[in-house]
């Protein structure tokens, strides 16, 4: 298992290696200037020729790429032109935001679509198989930043001043703070790998107010993230949904399923331990990949919902061609891809003993 792991793992790094440098490569040729995309109307000749200097965007892109291959090694992704200010620092503050937000939707949309296709499934060509299939259907045809919209609409104006009134944006309501992790537990050190995590984890809302106690914080976050979790779990709880009907389906006619009803064995038995564990396994795949699409495909919820988030970070840094942003942040992408794919094949073992990893 182990073997299989590092494989896996050492196979992954030149895969890594290849997206960044196409990235690098295209965000470099295509059409554009970081400087007048970053001073605007204040942008001249000598400005320009001055910034292009300082960042070494003069030089041949497979010098900049090795230095900035370099940099990475030693834990430096370089400084964002836009903001001046570390990639890695930002990546710390707005990367929580996007993962908080994209677990959420995860959660949602894996634990609602799994029972919508159990139950499509036990109760095939019944209305119920019918209705639940629509709205799959519908799902996953309805654009998020429409579906986002509405549901602002419905539950922030319609809903006005009832119980069920949900935050239209922002991540948490206006004044409600929390301390970071830093303060909390009283770390002296602002430096090293132990401080940066802790700041990641305090800018994990959810995280922070569980491990501190701070349950009204807690529910003001719980209560801002449903618009926006629904909206981004539509799609893939529509995929999913169908995708376990169809493995559901097909393991139910196998032959062992027959022999396990003809024991006597209740329906809930035999769809609960003897079916779903096979035909969970293109399930968990497609989990799997909609993690990673999720992450990456935040953009527009971020942007309808106002979370200062990686997809906003990104959707900006390609604005104003902020290449160490766009790098950045793929890479992080692509880093959980291969991470969540790993998962997904080590899963299999698991769901089904007849498959071996070596």
């Amino acid at each position: 298992m182990f073997r299989y792991i590092a494989q896996r793992l050492v196979a992954s790094i030149p895969v890594l290696i290849g997206i960044l440098f196409v990235t690098f490569t295209l965000a470099r040729v295509l059409p554009g200037d970081p400087c007048r995309a970053a001073l605007g109307e204040r942008a001249t000749d000598e400005l320009c020729n001055a910034y292009i200097k300082r960042f070494g965007l003069d030089r041949p892109i497979i010098t900049q790429f090795g230095i900035y291959m370099n940099d990475m090694v030693h834990g430096d992704f370089g400084r964002s032109f836009r903001y001046g200010r570390p990639v890695m620092d930002l990546l710390i503050e707005r990367l929580p935001v996007t993962l908080e937000l994209t677990l959420a939707a995860l959660t949602l949309s894996s634990v609602l679509g799994v029972l919508a296709g159990i139950l499509s499934a036990i109760r095939r060509n019944s209305p119920i198989d019918v209705g639940t299939m629509l709205l799959a259907n519908v799902g996953v045809s309805m654009p998020v930043f429409w579906l986002g919209l509405m549901l602002a609409y419905v539950f922030a104006l319609l809903l006005k001043d009832t119980p069920f009134w949900l935050a239209p944006s922002g991540r948490n309501s206006p004044g409600m703070t929390i301390p970071s992790l830093v303060e909390a537990w009283h770390v002296t050190s602002t430096q090293g790998v132990g401080y940066s995590i802790l700041q990641f984890l305090s800018n994990l809302h959810l995280f922070n107010a569980l491990v501190t106690g701070n349950w009204a914080f807690f529910w003001d976050t719980v209560k801002h993230l449903i618009l926006p979790a629904a909206a981004l779990s539509t799609i893939p709880m529509s995929i999913i949904a169908r995708m376990t009907r169809s493995s559901l389906l097909e393991v139910l006619g196998q032959d062992y399923i027959r022999t396990a009803r003809a024991k006597g064995l209740r329906e809930a038995v035999v769809v609960s331990r003897h079916a779903m564990r096979n035909a969970l396994l293109p399930v968990v795949t497609v989990v799997g990949l909609s993690l990673g699409s999720l992450l990456g495909g935040a953009v527009l919820t971020e942007t309808i919902f106002n979370f200062a988030g990686m997809g906003r970070l990104l959707f900006d840094a390609i604005q104003a061609r902020d290449y160490t942003i766009v790098q950045s942040v793929t890479l992080v992408v692509a880093v959980v891809f291969v991470l969540v794919n790993l998962i997904v094949d080590l899963s299999y073992a698991f769901l089904d003993p007849r498959i071996r990893l070596s």
